[in-house]
């Protein structure tokens, strides 16, 4: 079993960043929606922070957006809040965003090469984790919360054709971005990014 390691200084100032980027990102652009679906920029920085951060600080910081705005404060999409979050179809894209991480980081931290091809697999199979678990989520939502039986799956995922456009297309500069940042990353920590134990 590895030993645990406990969050150091730049840690603790790196986490907050990408709170707060995931924040903008839920805001940005959010009165923009489609099908009930805002169209937002978290899913980007997720990925930037699966990408960047590694496993471990990247769900940290995935746990602390989540209960920040579970908490109160105005941070997912359209600046809701609260425990009634919970009940909205679209906070399975939020949940997903764990999933994203892990999956991201886990396919960098494996991988000897750190190439752009090697970031690309790991940013994309992460977007696909998101639209699969969301979507889906979204979906049950409807039907068992809101009881809304007119909603099909195949409705709910052509509600994500737009968000998907835009995804697939801010997902290559996320593995772009991530690629040429995460030796930097490497090197300011001063120790290898960790996986989880």
């Amino acid at each position: 079993m590895k030993s645990k390691q406990p969050l150091k200084t730049y840690d603790l100032a790196i986490i907050p960043v990408f709170v707060a980027l995931l924040a903008i990102g839920a805001n940005a652009t959010a009165m923009i929606v489609i099908g009930g679906v805002p169209i937002t920029f978290q899913t980007f920085i997720a990925i930037l922070a699966g990408a960047i951060l590694g496993s471990k600080r990247g769900i940290y910081a995935i746990i602390v957006y989540i209960l920040v705005g579970l908490i109160g404060f105005p941070v997912f999409s359209q600046f809701h809040s609260g425990l009634g979050v919970l009940f909205r179809p679209t906070f399975g894209f939020i949940l997903s965003f764990i999933g994203v991480v892990y999956i991201t980081a886990k396919v960098i931290e494996k991988s000897k090469q750190k190439s752009l091809l090697t970031f690309l697999i790991a940013c994309y199979l992460g977007l696909i984790f998101n639209y699969l678990f969301g979507t889906t989520y979204m979906y049950y939502s409807y039907q068992f919360l809101a009881e809304l039986d007119a909603i099909t799956y195949s409705m709910a995922w052509g509600w994500m054709i737009a968000p998907g456009i835009k995804d697939l297309i801010f997902t290559f500069f996320a593995a772009i971005i991530a690629q040429r940042l995460y030796s930097m990353v490497y090197r300011k920590s001063a120790e290898p990014i960790k996986e989880v134990a």
